[in-house]
């Protein structure tokens, strides 16, 4: 064979070999890049929570964290076969969480009414209403009766939007003082710092049923619906709790944790 074709033929073999290497290692970066995008979104659910949220998620005596939408979470965990990390976060600071990654659900107690051209949702699971809570031996039976008054609720919570949309009320009242959890709004009550505190129903509920000597006026001043919220087009995820909702509901699991937590079913899922 001639030398000089021989030569040709090895480089232009060597020349393919290269070409092929090249494009292989692009496939396999472009297909890893991929799969840990799918990891992060799929894989695992860090939720993110509010900690002093009790009954829905709040730290126990013994130090770990507790509560319905926690416990739920974690079923619905195991029934997708996913990862769970519970990420404590600062409630008014969730959106920078959330942008940021550092979780990729918000599951707390989250109010779906008014916020869904913000977030990507589940169908609600639980009804909720925004209510005054006042002290049991107080004199105030009606939202009227809190002309004047000075009253607290919580910081970037949906109490704050309510109390907004009800303008001639919020007129009527005197100081309103944002707090960063309600646990603070509550423990301020009792002590006789303010005289009513906007807060969700549920929650107002369950630290009366354990011992808590306060009383909720029933005239509302917002009717809500929890659900489980995510960055805006992350229909992957949400599709995947959506479905292990239904099942835990047609289980009774669901039921039974409202009835463990709350003292009576309020989930919607049926």
């Amino acid at each position: 064979m001639n030398r000089k074709k021989l030569f040709k033929g090895l480089f232009l073999l060597l020349a393919l070999s290269i070409l092929l290497v090249g494009c292989k290692s692009k496939e396999e970066n472009k297909a890893t890049e991929t799969g840990e995008k799918t990891k992060e979104v799929t894989d695992k659910l860090i939720i993110g929570f509010d900690p002093n949220f009790p009954p829905m998620g709040f730290k126990d005596t013994d130090g770990s964290y507790t509560g319905f939408d926690l416990e739920l979470a974690e079923k619905v965990a195991e029934k997708l076969n996913m990862e769970i990390e519970l990420q404590p976060i600062d409630w008014g600071s969730k959106d920078a969480e959330l942008d940021s990654g550092n979780i990729n659900v918000i599951w707390n107690g989250f109010t779906k009414t008014g916020r869904e051209d913000k977030y990507t949702f589940t169908e609600p699971y639980m009804e909720n209403r925004q209510v005054m809570v006042v002290n049991k031996d107080s004199e105030y039976k009606t939202l009227k009766d809190l002309e004047g008054k000075n009253i607290e609720l919580q910081q970037g919570s949906t109490a704050e939007k309510a109390l907004d949309d009800s303008k001639e009320f919020k007129k009527s009242l005197g100081e309103v003082l944002n707090v960063p959890d309600n646990l603070t709004a509550l423990n301020d009550l009792e002590q006789g710092s303010t005289e009513a505190v906007l807060m969700d129903e549920v929650v107002a509920k369950y630290n009366i049923n354990n011992g808590r000597n306060f009383r909720v006026i029933e005239e509302s001043l917002k009717d809500e619906e929890y659900a489980v919220g995510f960055k805006l087009g992350n229909e992957e995820l949400k599709d995947k709790i959506d479905g292990a909702l239904k099942e835990l509901a047609s289980e009774g699991i669901l039921k039974d944790l409202s009835v463990k937590w709350i003292g009576e079913d309020k989930t919607l899922i049926k």
